[in-house]
């Protein structure tokens, strides 16, 4: 009993200021690996702006492709952990533990870009193995911080566990698509290892459809 109280009081509830300032600063910690998406960007030279394409050949046009690769990305995981974590009636130290992992990896994007994203670098299969490993264990990770909430009773609005199930291999999508990338541009060149990606313009619509038809179905179910 005494363990359990103890456990309780441990836990941040939802309407407290501990929460408000977790919430928050799981925010800030996006927002700023947004911002450092920008420091990829080098400078150019005054002579590459005398026409468009100059300026894109420069080297701009391959890291602005990056920038835009990695703002989506981030902002998707941005948009999953702030619709979680707006899911939890309280956070308890393993949520937070989780959480920081996850931001962990998500911060790390940046780095990851610049290797996609530099000239020197763009062409080497590595370069997208380090990214494609790096958007995939954010992933995982974010998903193991739903599972520790669930564990610890936190779910203001739990799902029957075959729901969350139907939503884990909705979100395994992205990095079986991400981890795929890898073989191909070790056979095929970074190019076609980033092209990869685009699958996710497809795949990703068609698995969520398929999720949020199934789910519906086990919640009418239940």
């Amino acid at each position: 009993m005494g363990t359990t109280r103890e456990s309780a009081e441990r836990h941040y509830r939802r309407d407290s200021v501990e929460f408000a300032r977790a919430f928050t600063f799981f925010d800030a910690v996006y927002a700023f690996a947004l911002t450092l998406l920008a420091v990829n960007i080098d400078p150019t030279d005054a002579a590459a702006w005398v026409d468009p394409g100059t300026l894109l050949g420069s080297g701009l046009g391959i890291q602005l492709m990056g920038f835009a690769i990695s703002f989506i990305v981030i902002a998707v995981f941005w948009r999953v952990n702030h619709r979680l974590v707006a899911g939890f009636r309280a956070l308890t130290p393993g949520v937070i533990v989780a959480n920081l992992v996850a931001i962990a990896f998500v911060v790390l994007i940046p780095f990851t870009t610049q290797g996609i994203s530099d000239e020197g670098s763009s062409e080497a299969p590595l370069a997208v193995a380090v990214y494609a490993v790096n958007i995939s264990a954010a992933i995982f990770a974010q998903s193991a911080m739903f599972y520790v909430a669930r564990h610890d009773g936190v779910l203001a609005d739990p799902l029957p566990r075959r729901a969350d199930f139907v939503n884990f291999l909705d979100s395994m999508t992205t990095p079986l698509v991400f981890l795929a990338s890898i073989p191909i541009a070790y056979a095929f060149g970074a190019d076609w290892g980033r092209l990869t990606w685009l699958l996710l313009v497809v795949i990703g619509p068609l698995s969520g459809t398929w999720a949020s038809r199934r789910v519906a179905r086990i919640r009418a179910e239940a």
